[in-house]
């Protein structure tokens, strides 16, 4: 029991499974309320908590500034000129995975000022 403890706080698990839970002459593990399973709590704050990774979406753009679409997008990913204008023609398509919030923000006003129709997912 001691090394489900130790093992417990290394890996940073606050919760047992509910069948660790329900074998009996255990008692109630420390990480557990004595109301229940306490589950519905984690799932809470997981909820809350913020995102902090962001996709940037594609979702349209002015054909007159197609060309200043794709150098924008060649700007902020690593893309070629025959990749970045491919992305840019199947549009809707997503542009960059994984970003942090400000990142994205500054995709999208960099993109707005070209004409083209960003979002944030």
């Amino acid at each position: 029991m001691d090394m489900v403890e130790v093992m417990r706080e290394k890996c940073g698990v606050n919760e047992l499974p509910i069948a660790m839970v329900m074998v009996p002459g255990m008692g109630v593990p420390r990480g557990v309320p004595k109301g229940g399973g306490g589950g519905t709590v984690g799932v809470a704050e997981v909820k809350a908590a913020e995102k902090t990774a962001f996709d940037v979406k594609l979702e349209g753009f002015d054909v007159a500034a197609k060309i200043k679409v794709i150098k924008e997008v060649r700007m902020f990913t690593s893309l070629g000129l025959k990749e970045a204008k491919d992305l840019v023609e199947k549009v809707p398509a997503v542009l960059k995975k994984g970003v942090t919030k400000e990142e994205v923000e500054s995709i999208i006003a960099k993109m707005k000022e070209v004409g083209a129709k960003v979002s944030m997912e």
